[in-house]
């Protein structure tokens, strides 16, 4: 049975150029401005029957959340729609520059589909699995962002180019897990990505070749 998720939306959100409050009677210096970054997770879903759900690691993907008629063609038995986007506010405060980025990681229901004989529990956790992915990249972009330097003048265009950088990460890996785990057919590859993707989400996306280990202690796919 094939599987098959994508996520392919762009959504590129410029941040608002905030309020501005330079020290009175002095000028901020930009080049000693001190940048304060700090995120904040949508996890609240919008009112009942709207069609995005925002990813929440308490609330696991059902088949009810899977809205869309499923394609007649192809080798697909379910497709998950999934991907994310930032906004976020600055404000110059005296010397310290401080900006907020809202992450959005989330589940389009009218995108997201699946056939009514696949319809079991292995099958929502390959697409669950998809989400989760989502997930880790944008744990992962939060990394990048801390380990690079901002400064006050472009620090938009900087954040930009790192969304872009993995919103590009999220597409490959999607497309690897796929490919590995043939689609949800090799029970086996899957159950490796599960573990791989679980110890990178509980380590701030880390994956577990970047940590150094050698090998996971795999368990069954429940």
């Amino acid at each position: 049975m094939l599987m098959l998720s994508t996520a392919t939306i762009l959504c590129l959100l410029l941040l608002p150029p905030g309020h501005k409050h330079p020290h009175a009677g002095k000028k901020a210096d930009p080049h000693y401005t001190v940048i304060e970054l700090s995120f904040e997770d949508v996890r609240t879903s919008p009112a009942c029957g709207a069609d995005t759900l925002f990813y929440d690691p308490e609330r696991r993907l059902q088949w009810d959340d899977f809205l869309a008629q499923p394609s007649p063609a192809g080798p697909s038995a379910a497709v998950a729609y999934t991907s994310f986007a930032y906004d976020g506010s600055s404000n110059l405060v005296h010397d310290t520059l401080r900006i907020v980025l809202r992450l959005q990681v989330f589940f389009i229901k009218s995108a997201s589909w699946v056939r009514p004989d696949a319809k079991n529990s292995y099958t929502l956790a390959h697409e669950q699995l998809h989400f989760d992915i989502t997930r880790l990249v944008v744990e992962r972009f939060k990394q990048k962002l801390r380990q690079t330097a901002l400064n006050r003048d472009d620090y938009d265009s900087i954040i930009q180019y790192q969304y872009l950088q993995s919103f590009r990460e999220m597409n490959r890996l999607q497309y690897k897990f796929d490919e590995e785990t043939n689609h949800g057919l090799n029970p086996a590859a899957q159950i490796r990505w599960r573990d791989k993707v679980n110890i990178g989400l509980k380590n701030n996306g880390v994956l577990p070749e970047e940590l150094g280990i050698e090998g996971i202690n795999f368990t069954p796919i429940e």
